[in-house]
């Protein structure tokens, strides 16, 4: 343990706590499909290093996404990912981009970006305001927010909000929205891991920090999937636009008060 330890850019302490918050962070991923980066990156960014924060989330977001994109077989993930190529592709080019300037962009600034219109969207829905697209609307909306999605996704490693903005506002099932995040969320998660291998954050103390994270997030994950098979559809879709509102308060709180 002693020899592992050696090995991680945290004290005990801080590093037991980081376990419990992934624990916690799995389970709610395994309930409504999302928010555990969201969830990581909230609670690391009050005790760790920004750097640290992002590389803790990265391999358990990996590896929970291949779990959730596959676990209704690998036939329904490939239509999946078909069939929302257009939001992939802008996820995965502007993460690609967006994740080389990690460290210039006020950190403020993005997180009040993202907050206010996620928070604001969610609660809308929640309050039973009708926001779905039109049809003929769909296809500029997904590579828009696949765009968005991938901004903010290289600089802080949640792109989550805008895919949620986008199977809510098309009114997709449960079992497809889970599958879907699942998928969309595993091409993002593959492609941060490689750019910050490319800018160095995932590398040295950091990259084993990340991989001891994957255990517990597993972990939390499996006992969310219990409770995530028993939710109706209507149930689950207030969850999602309840989290979504909390999410984007908690961005909001972030970038006022640090």
């Amino acid at each position: 343990m002693d020899a592992l330890l050696s090995l991680l850019p945290l004290d005990p302490g801080p590093l037991f706590l980081a376990v419990g918050i992934t624990l916690f962070a799995g389970f709610i991923k395994g309930a409504v499909g999302f928010a555990m980066p969201l969830i990581m990156i909230s609670a690391f960014s009050g005790f760790l290093p920004p750097e640290v924060a992002l590389a803790g989330l990265i391999l358990p977001t990996l590896v929970t996404n291949l779990s959730q994109a596959l676990r209704q077989g690998p036939r329904a993930a490939v239509e999946s990912a078909r069939h929302y190529r257009r939001f992939i592709l802008g996820t995965v080019l502007f993460i690609l981009v967006s994740a080389q300037f990690l460290s210039e962009i006020p950190r403020m600034a993005y997180l009040v970006l993202l907050g206010l219109p996620v928070t604001a969207f969610a609660g809308l829905q929640l309050a039973g305001v009708p926001l779905a697209l039109r049809l003929e609307h769909r296809s500029r909306a997904e590579w828009l927010l696949g765009i968005i999605g991938g901004i903010y996704g290289g600089i802080s490693g949640i792109w989550g909000p805008p895919l949620l903005v986008y199977l809510l506002s098309i009114g997709a099932e449960k079992r497809e929205m889970i599958r879907v995040q699942g998928v969309v969320f595993l091409f993002g998660a593959v492609v941060l891991l490689f750019a910050h291998l490319g800018t160095g954050v995932m590398s040295g103390p950091r990259l084993w920090f990340s991989a001891m994270l994957v255990v517990p997030a597993q972990i939390g994950m499996s006992r969310g999937y219990r409770l995530q098979d028993r939710l109706p559809q209507a149930t689950f879709r207030k969850a999602t636009q309840a989290l979504l509102v909390l999410s984007g308060l908690n961005l909001i709180r972030q970038a006022l008060f640090g």
